[in-house]
């Protein structure tokens, strides 16, 4: 049985990649659209609007870097703390059930980016190709 997941792990590690990250990539993109309510959204919740910039660069950036394996580890770990902060700042606190189970989301990302600083971005990365 072992062979069988070793050898199907170089597709789980990129369809992990893909899955984990497309929701930081459309998050990001979707903050370009609605700059101005995304930035009102911040202030509401006690962050500064001007961080926007930041934050769209790391979810659409952060989460195209993860898709192709470049730098994984590094922004991985940005994203795992992004996401533990982000959670904490946004559904923390909240005794709607929504919200918890919004930082429940967030927290569970956490832990699937600290398995990519832990192990990689696996053989089908840019990063295997810069270590050959």
């Amino acid at each position: 049985m072992n062979n069988l997941f070793d050898s199907v792990q170089p597709y789980t590690d990129v369809v992990g990649r893909v899955l984990i990250a497309t929701l930081f990539v459309l998050a990001g993109w979707g903050k370009i659209s609605a700059y101005a309510g995304t930035q009102a959204y911040m202030q509401h919740a006690g962050v500064p609007g001007s961080l926007l910039p930041l934050v769209i660069l790391l979810e659409l950036g952060g989460g195209l870097a993860i898709i192709v394996g470049l730098y994984t580890r590094p922004v991985a770990l940005l994203l795992a703390g992004f996401s533990i902060i982000a959670g904490l700042l946004f559904h923390g606190g909240s005794p709607d059930p929504m919200q918890q189970s919004m930082l429940l989301k967030d927290i569970g990302l956490a832990g699937g980016f600290l398995f990519l600083v832990a192990n990689g971005a696996g053989r089908l990365s840019i990063d295997a190709r810069r270590r050959t």
